[in-house]
């Protein structure tokens, strides 16, 4: 069932200016999702070509030493993928949860946050078929379930609907979040996320030095 929890302002009512930030933190998602597998084959690695392909003068042709040169067909490759590429983008932890915040504020804005109880997710596909109907989601939208905890049972009520993606509040990103029609947040992940975002557990406050008698 649906529950009416009042959302923190600092989160989800930022005026967001511009969208120069959460471009930042959107490209970074995917560069640091981007694997480097792809290598091509130099010169020196394709097969063949050990053989001059003809006498170096008095052919009236241009001087090759092998077949193999990348300028050739069938040859290696100049300057290619090696493999060993890294495509990866830093992004500062505070601007980074900037980015959050101000997505939660568009996607708040737009309507499309709520909170609900996710206790009932107990394992089968069809609590969260009856989640979704009781909150009224289309079954071709895009919905972000946000979680305190990764659990067994919530995890298999959610991996055989294609639609439906789990997420923990303190792994939130500006991708996930973006592409999201629906957000649904349990209350327990909310106190989560604003831990994380704003800082607010509370801590314990150090005791004075004792004085030494003199």
């Amino acid at each position: 069932m649906a529950e009416t929890t009042k959302l923190n302002k600092d989160i989800f009512a930022l005026e967001v200016e511009n969208h120069e930030l959460l471009k930042l933190a959107y490209d970074s998602y995917l560069a640091n999702s981007r694997s480097s597998h792809a290598k091509t084959l130099k010169r020196g690695e394709v097969r063949g070509g050990g053989k001059k392909p003809w006498k170096q003068k008095g052919t009236g042709r241009a001087r090759f030493g092998s077949t193999r040169n990348p300028i050739w067909r069938h040859g290696g490759v100049a300057f290619g993928r090696t493999g060993e590429e890294n495509f990866t983008k830093s992004l500062a932890k505070n601007a980074k949860k900037l980015a959050v915040r101000q997505a939660l504020s568009l996607k708040n804005a737009e309507k499309t946050v709520s909170t609900a109880s996710l206790a009932s997710l107990k394992g089968k596909t069809k609590d969260t078929v009856s989640l979704l109907k009781s909150l009224k989601i289309a079954d071709s939208d895009a919905v972000l379930l946000v979680v305190s905890e990764k659990t067994p049972e919530n995890l298999r009520s959610t991996n055989n609907l294609g639609n439906v993606k789990l997420v923990r509040a303190t792994y939130l990103n500006v991708f996930d979040l973006l592409n999201a029609d629906r957000i649904i947040f349990d209350e327990k992940a909310l106190t989560d996320l604003e831990t994380w975002l704003l800082g607010t557990e509370v801590k314990t406050a150090e005791k004075p030095a004792k004085k030494e008698d003199k």
